[in-house]
């Protein structure tokens, strides 16, 4: 590494901390001018390509993904700590895949997922773009699903075990 100071190549690593998933925090010092500094680490971004719906490719951009999150989540009450969690999550995800390419349509299944889990209105926002709704039957057909599905969820944690 070499020192911001002064330009040596030689340095020592004096302190090291993970600061939180694949990052580690590494304070540092040279053996010149003595100067200390602090460097982050982190894992190399995944090289995954995604293969788009028109059939051209392209890397997977972890920011690309936080964007189109982000614009759904546009003034609701989810925080960007929410966000970079469920970015991460996704990354993750296509990791493990272990495969060189995927299908965009799986980052959106992924991205679908997670926000359906996290706050329904960023849902429904990501879902009429990313299905491309026609027209307001299909984005009222999503909307009954979505309420079908989280009245089943509330009434299976009201339902209480029977006794017998």
């Amino acid at each position: 590494m070499r020192c911001p100071f002064c330009s040596n190549k030689d340095t020592q690593v004096v302190e090291t901390r993970e600061t939180g998933e694949d990052i580690t925090r590494r304070r540092r010092e040279c053996l010149k001018c003595s100067k200390r500094f602090t460097t982050y680490e982190k894992l190399e971004t995944i090289n995954i390509r995604v293969i788009k719906r028109d059939g051209n490719r392209e890397f997977f951009d972890k920011e690309k993904v936080k964007k189109g999150i982000l614009k759904a989540c546009e003034k609701r009450p989810i925080t960007l700590q929410q966000i970079d969690k469920v970015v991460d999550e996704i990354e993750k995800a296509l990791i493990q895949k272990h495969a060189p390419e995927v299908r965009s349509t799986l980052i959106g299944d992924l991205v679908m997922k997670h926000l359906k889990k996290l706050d329904s209105v960023a849902y429904i926002r990501f879902a009429s773009v990313y299905r491309a709704f026609q027209d307001v039957g299909e984005f009222e057909k999503e909307l009954k699903l979505l309420k079908s599905n989280n009245n089943h969820k509330s009434n299976h944690k009201n339902s209480k075990p029977k006794k017998g």
